[in-house]
């Protein structure tokens, strides 16, 4: 079985983000990025599969050549070869193009995805990439395992958990679930030196038209001054909902 596992190549939850050129572009300077952590789920998925059932894993990035230290580490962590599309993942559509053409290409039988990337939260990725392909697709995992060409996911729905069976070839994007937390791997020192030897094939892009294009950013709001009420004031609190805040 090949398995293909997407990673974004994010900025770290604790960066501190700014932007440039007028707030029309993201200033990388000084900004630690990582895997993607729902990347990392479905990446340690697909461990499993290569340890209990000799799967063999490629990752994949679209991406820049600053993009290769996280390729690197997921090699460290253990999958077989990597590849990175030499372009900017700028527009949903396009990578999902991308990938697409390498999934054809390689021919894999699986292709893990995080839910979505954690900087711009776009979660259209997977979809596009499963109708791409003609894969079958299933959405926002919690549990993957594979007896065969036969596949059986469970996914959190409001209130519960839906079970889920299909067939390969899919497309199946994970979140935390996947694994527990406990089980990310860790590159060790030994993973990161036969990192270094393993491939990293660097492909030039498709030509693809962009569907969308990002024009401005704008940071939250700062957070507003707040009152704070005696617990057993309960007039006041109503009378402020009522009067100030206006949401009663």
């Amino acid at each position: 079985m090949k398995i293909l596992v997407c990673i974004s190549h994010v900025p770290d939850t604790t960066s501190k983000i700014n932007f440039t050129d007028g707030d029309s572009k993201f200033d990388t300077n000084g900004v630690q990025f990582v895997i993607n952590p729902y990347d990392e789920y479905v990446l340690t998925r697909a461990m499993w599969f290569k340890e209990q059932q000799g799967a063999t894993v490629t990752v994949v990035n679209v991406g820049e050549a600053s993009s290769e230290p996280t390729l690197r580490k997921a090699l460290a962590i253990g999958a077989d070869d990597a590849i990175r599309v030499n372009t900017v993942p700028s527009d949903g559509l396009a990578v999902a193009k991308q990938l697409a053409a390498i999934v054809k290409e390689g021919g894999y039988d699986l292709v893990l995805t995080g839910k979505e990337s954690i900087d711009y939260n776009g979660g259209m990725v997977p979809g596009m990439l499963a109708g791409l392909t003609d894969f079958n697709f299933i959405n926002a995992c919690i549990d993957l395992s594979i007896d065969g060409t036969n596949i059986t996911a469970a996914r959190e729905i409001d209130g519960g958990k839906e079970m889920l069976s299909s067939s390969l070839p899919a497309v199946i994007a994970g979140q935390k679930g996947m694994v527990e937390e406990k089980d990310l791997r860790i590159p060790n020192m030994r993973g990161i030196m036969m990192a270094r030897k393993k491939p990293l094939r660097v492909v030039e892009p498709i030509d693809t038209t962009l569907a969308t294009n990002a024009t401005k950013f704008e940071k939250p709001a700062d957070k507003g001054a707040i009152k704070l009420i005696d617990a057993n004031n309960v007039g006041e609190l109503v009378e402020l909902l009522h009067n100030e805040a206006k949401v009663i």
